[in-house]
Protein backbone atom coordinates (compact mmCIF):
# COMPACT_ATOMS: atom_id res chain seq x y z
CA UNK A 1 0.00 0.00 0.00
CA UNK A 2 1.43 3.20 -0.79
CA UNK A 3 2.26 6.12 1.67
CA UNK A 4 1.04 9.37 1.88
CA UNK A 5 3.06 11.52 3.41
CA UNK A 6 0.31 14.43 4.88
CA UNK A 7 -2.59 12.27 5.94
CA UNK A 8 -0.54 8.84 6.41
CA UNK A 9 -0.74 9.54 10.26
CA UNK A 10 -4.46 10.24 10.48
CA UNK A 11 -5.02 7.38 7.99
CA UNK A 12 -2.96 4.74 10.31
CA UNK A 13 -5.00 5.85 13.20
CA UNK A 14 -8.55 5.71 11.61
CA UNK A 15 -7.45 1.91 10.03
CA UNK A 16 -6.10 1.04 13.57
CA UNK A 17 -9.81 1.82 15.05
CA UNK A 18 -12.72 -0.81 15.53
CA UNK A 19 -14.94 0.02 12.73
CA UNK A 20 -17.43 0.88 14.64
CA UNK A 21 -15.41 3.68 15.68
CA UNK A 22 -14.57 5.04 12.79
CA UNK A 23 -18.28 5.03 11.86
CA UNK A 24 -19.06 6.90 14.65
CA UNK A 25 -16.42 9.42 14.06
CA UNK A 26 -18.02 9.97 10.85
CA UNK A 27 -21.39 10.33 11.54
CA UNK A 28 -20.30 13.00 14.08
CA UNK A 29 -17.88 14.79 12.10
CA UNK A 30 -20.93 15.11 9.29
CA UNK A 31 -23.59 16.39 12.06
CA UNK A 32 -21.05 18.69 13.80
CA UNK A 33 -20.89 20.97 10.79
CA UNK A 34 -24.81 22.12 11.03
CA UNK A 35 -23.57 23.49 14.25
CA UNK A 36 -19.98 24.79 13.54
CA UNK A 37 -19.95 25.50 9.93
CA UNK A 38 -16.16 25.49 10.34
CA UNK A 39 -16.06 21.85 10.54
CA UNK A 40 -16.31 20.38 7.04
CA UNK A 41 -18.30 17.36 6.85
CA UNK A 42 -16.64 16.89 3.07
CA UNK A 43 -13.24 15.96 4.89
CA UNK A 44 -14.94 13.16 7.05
CA UNK A 45 -16.77 11.55 4.00
CA UNK A 46 -13.49 11.84 1.76
CA UNK A 47 -11.77 10.00 4.67
CA UNK A 48 -14.47 7.34 4.89
CA UNK A 49 -13.70 6.90 1.09
CA UNK A 50 -10.37 6.22 1.21
CA UNK A 51 -10.57 3.86 4.21
CA UNK A 52 -13.89 2.06 2.07
CA UNK A 53 -10.99 1.42 -1.15
CA UNK A 54 -8.30 0.31 1.77
CA UNK A 55 -10.98 -2.90 3.29
CA UNK A 56 -11.62 -1.42 6.78
CA UNK A 57 -15.24 -0.05 5.98
CA UNK A 58 -18.23 -0.44 3.75
CA UNK A 59 -18.80 2.05 1.20
CA UNK A 60 -22.33 2.38 1.52
CA UNK A 61 -22.20 2.27 5.72
CA UNK A 62 -20.03 5.83 4.88
CA UNK A 63 -22.18 7.12 2.25
CA UNK A 64 -25.32 6.35 5.26
CA UNK A 65 -23.57 7.19 8.15
CA UNK A 66 -23.02 10.69 6.40
CA UNK A 67 -25.96 11.19 4.66
CA UNK A 68 -28.21 10.57 7.78
CA UNK A 69 -25.63 12.57 10.24
CA UNK A 70 -25.54 15.47 8.28
CA UNK A 71 -29.86 15.38 6.94
CA UNK A 72 -30.76 14.83 10.33
CA UNK A 73 -28.22 17.61 12.09
CA UNK A 74 -29.87 20.52 9.75
CA UNK A 75 -33.39 19.09 10.36
CA UNK A 76 -32.86 19.45 14.16
CA UNK A 77 -31.19 22.77 13.95
CA UNK A 78 -33.95 23.76 11.09
CA UNK A 79 -36.76 22.53 13.90
CA UNK A 80 -35.18 24.32 16.13
CA UNK A 81 -35.04 27.37 14.37
CA UNK A 82 -39.38 27.38 13.59
CA UNK A 83 -39.95 26.26 16.70
CA UNK A 84 -38.29 29.20 18.90
CA UNK A 85 -37.28 31.42 15.94
CA UNK A 86 -40.57 33.62 16.02
CA UNK A 87 -39.97 34.62 19.28
CA UNK A 88 -36.15 35.81 19.17
CA UNK A 89 -37.28 38.25 16.37
CA UNK A 90 -40.34 39.41 18.31
CA UNK A 91 -37.67 40.80 20.83
CA UNK A 92 -36.06 44.10 20.51
CA UNK A 93 -32.85 43.21 19.35
CA UNK A 94 -34.56 40.41 17.09
CA UNK A 95 -35.95 43.35 15.39
CA UNK A 96 -32.90 45.35 15.03
CA UNK A 97 -31.49 42.53 13.10
CA UNK A 98 -34.41 42.33 10.69
CA UNK A 99 -37.53 44.24 11.07
CA UNK A 100 -40.92 43.24 10.57
CA UNK A 101 -41.61 43.91 6.66
CA UNK A 102 -38.15 42.16 5.72
CA UNK A 103 -39.14 38.99 7.61
CA UNK A 104 -42.38 38.95 5.45
CA UNK A 105 -40.36 39.65 2.60
CA UNK A 106 -37.88 36.35 3.76
CA UNK A 107 -40.70 34.44 4.05
CA UNK A 108 -42.56 35.08 0.94
CA UNK A 109 -39.13 34.44 -0.78
CA UNK A 110 -38.79 30.92 1.00
CA UNK A 111 -42.54 29.93 -0.10
CA UNK A 112 -42.08 30.77 -3.50
CA UNK A 113 -38.28 29.65 -3.71
CA UNK A 114 -37.37 27.97 -0.57
CA UNK A 115 -36.89 23.94 -2.17
CA UNK A 116 -34.26 25.11 -4.42
CA UNK A 117 -32.69 27.82 -2.51
CA UNK A 118 -32.38 25.15 0.52
CA UNK A 119 -30.96 22.22 -2.12
CA UNK A 120 -28.18 24.82 -3.45
CA UNK A 121 -26.95 26.12 -0.55
CA UNK A 122 -26.81 22.70 1.41
CA UNK A 123 -23.79 22.37 -1.62
CA UNK A 124 -22.16 25.74 -0.39
CA UNK A 125 -20.10 26.18 2.54
CA UNK A 126 -21.27 28.14 5.80
CA UNK A 127 -24.70 28.83 3.73
CA UNK A 128 -25.66 25.16 3.49
CA UNK A 129 -26.12 26.28 7.78
CA UNK A 130 -27.63 29.18 7.37
CA UNK A 131 -30.29 29.12 4.54
CA UNK A 132 -31.96 26.31 6.18
CA UNK A 133 -31.72 28.07 9.56
CA UNK A 134 -33.40 30.86 8.22
CA UNK A 135 -35.94 28.54 6.38
CA UNK A 136 -36.92 27.70 9.94
CA UNK A 137 -37.33 30.76 11.42
CA UNK A 138 -39.71 31.65 8.55
CA UNK A 139 -41.90 28.97 9.82
CA UNK A 140 -41.40 27.41 5.94
CA UNK A 141 -43.16 23.68 6.29
CA UNK A 142 -41.04 20.37 8.00
CA UNK A 143 -41.85 18.59 4.67
CA UNK A 144 -40.82 21.04 2.28
CA UNK A 145 -37.63 22.02 4.16
CA UNK A 146 -36.80 17.90 4.37
CA UNK A 147 -37.03 17.49 0.44
CA UNK A 148 -33.95 19.30 -0.61
CA UNK A 149 -32.15 18.98 2.39
CA UNK A 150 -32.09 15.26 2.31
CA UNK A 151 -31.55 15.00 -1.62
CA UNK A 152 -28.79 17.80 -1.99
CA UNK A 153 -27.16 15.79 1.26
CA UNK A 154 -27.66 12.67 -0.51
CA UNK A 155 -25.87 13.75 -3.69
CA UNK A 156 -23.21 15.94 -2.27
CA UNK A 157 -21.83 13.14 -0.38
CA UNK A 158 -22.24 10.35 -2.61
CA UNK A 159 -19.62 12.79 -5.36
CA UNK A 160 -17.50 12.89 -2.16
CA UNK A 161 -17.50 9.54 -1.29
CA UNK A 162 -17.21 8.13 -5.46
CA UNK A 163 -14.26 10.70 -5.48
CA UNK A 164 -12.72 10.00 -2.59
CA UNK A 165 -12.61 6.60 -3.74
CA UNK A 166 -11.28 6.95 -7.12
CA UNK A 167 -8.36 8.75 -5.53
CA UNK A 168 -7.61 7.19 -2.48
CA UNK A 169 -4.22 6.21 -3.52
CA UNK A 170 -3.47 9.90 -3.82
CA UNK A 171 -4.81 11.19 -0.88
CA UNK A 172 -2.79 14.69 -0.25
CA UNK A 173 -3.44 15.64 -4.14
CA UNK A 174 -7.34 14.61 -3.57
CA UNK A 175 -7.22 16.79 0.22
CA UNK A 176 -5.61 19.67 -1.88
CA UNK A 177 -8.03 19.12 -4.64
CA UNK A 178 -10.90 18.87 -2.09
CA UNK A 179 -9.33 22.66 -0.22
CA UNK A 180 -9.14 24.54 -3.52
CA UNK A 181 -12.51 23.44 -4.69
CA UNK A 182 -14.19 24.36 -1.05
CA UNK A 183 -12.05 27.52 -1.30
CA UNK A 184 -13.83 27.95 -4.71
CA UNK A 185 -17.42 27.25 -2.98
CA UNK A 186 -16.40 29.70 -0.02
CA UNK A 187 -15.84 32.61 -2.53
CA UNK A 188 -19.47 31.55 -4.13
CA UNK A 189 -21.18 31.57 -0.98
CA UNK A 190 -19.37 35.00 0.24
CA UNK A 191 -20.61 36.64 -2.83
CA UNK A 192 -24.11 35.21 -2.52
CA UNK A 193 -23.85 36.37 1.51
CA UNK A 194 -22.65 39.93 0.21
CA UNK A 195 -25.58 40.38 -2.05
CA UNK A 196 -27.84 39.37 0.97
CA UNK A 197 -26.61 41.81 3.33
CA UNK A 198 -26.78 44.72 0.48
CA UNK A 199 -30.56 43.54 0.18
CA UNK A 200 -30.86 43.64 3.90
CA UNK A 201 -29.08 47.20 3.89
CA UNK A 202 -31.64 48.45 1.18
CA UNK A 203 -34.52 46.90 2.21
CA UNK A 204 -34.41 48.31 5.87
CA UNK A 205 -35.85 51.45 4.27
CA UNK A 206 -37.79 50.27 1.77
CA UNK A 207 -41.05 49.94 4.72
CA UNK A 208 -41.82 51.44 7.93
CA UNK A 209 -41.13 49.29 10.63
CA UNK A 210 -44.16 48.84 12.44
CA UNK A 211 -43.75 49.60 16.18
CA UNK A 212 -46.67 47.74 17.15
CA UNK A 213 -46.54 45.00 15.00
CA UNK A 214 -45.45 41.45 16.08
CA UNK A 215 -44.84 38.38 14.18
CA UNK A 216 -47.50 35.65 13.97
CA UNK A 217 -48.60 33.06 12.00
CA UNK A 218 -50.60 33.82 8.72
CA UNK A 219 -48.68 34.98 6.21
CA UNK A 220 -48.11 33.43 2.80
CA UNK A 221 -47.13 30.27 2.89
CA UNK A 222 -47.50 29.60 7.05
CA UNK A 223 -44.25 31.95 7.50
CA UNK A 224 -44.88 34.42 10.59
CA UNK A 225 -46.05 38.27 9.76
CA UNK A 226 -46.75 41.35 11.32
CA UNK A 227 -49.78 41.94 12.64
CA UNK A 228 -52.48 44.88 11.42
Amino acid sequence: MPEVPGVQPLLDFLLALPAFTAYALITAGSALENIFPPVPSDTFVVLGAVLADRGSLQPLSVLLCAWIANSGGAMVVFGLARRHGRGVFETRWGRRLIRPHQFRRLARFYERHGLWAIFFARCLPVLRVIVPTFAGFTGLGMVRAMAPVVAASLLWNGLMLAGGMFASRNVDRLMELLGQVNAWLLLVAAVIIGVIIGWWIRSRRAEPARPTGDLEEGSEGGGPRASP
